[in-house]
Formats: C-alpha cells, sequence, structure tokens
C-alpha cells in the first residue's frame, strides 16, 4: 500500500517511508473504529476501496494541503459508505 500512497502523493523518494506507513497504519485503525471489519484492514490485502480511502486519509494529512476540507468530506464519505456496507463491517453478519 505504501507504494500505492507514494505514487498518488507523487512521491518518489524513500526519505518519507515512516511518515507515511504511520499515515497509512492511522487511516486503518480510523476505519477499524468505524466498524470496518479487520479483514479488509491489511497494508497488504486491502481492496481497491479500502485502499482510495486510505489515499485519501493520507492525502488529507500529508503536509498542509490546500483542498484539505474537500478530502475530509471525501475520506468521511468513503468511511461511512464503507461503515454501511454488510461486506465490509460485522454488524449484519450474525456469523460474526
Amino acid at each position: 500500500m505504501l507504494a500505492k500512497v507514494k505514487m498518488a502523493l507523487r512521491i518518489k523518494t524513500d526519505a518519507l517511508d515512516a511518515e507515511l506507513n504511520a499515515l497509512i497504519n492511522s487511516a486503518l485503525l480510523d476505519l477499524g473504529v468505524a466498524g470496518i471489519i479487520s479483514d479488509v484492514l491489511t497494508t497488504t490485502g486491502a481492496d481497491a476501496i479500502v485502499t482510495q480511502a486510505v489515499i485519501t486519509y493520507c492525502k488529507m494529512n500529508f503536509g498542509l494541503p490546500e483542498d484539505y476540507d474537500r478530502l475530509k468530506r471525501s475520506y468521511d464519505e468513503q468511511k461511512a459508505q464503507l461503515a454501511t456496507c454488510s461486506g465490509y463491517t460485522h454488524w449484519l453478519n450474525t456469523e460474526a
């Protein structure tokens, strides 16, 4: 996932990897707090929807983006959609 975040942020250096990894982990934890199941919250096996939410989170929190408010709304919407989808939560899964 780090490579995808770096590409989205147009970062080519490895000097920021620690900061970006911290943001990725923070995004995954934030999605987990919202009720997204841990099965889909991995840095290696995340699907495109989760990956896009993580990228948006990283864009929102990396540096001082001029479009923070737009990114925040976008991330919050992505998180809300994931939190209401039965494939990403346990709330409709009676087996969990």
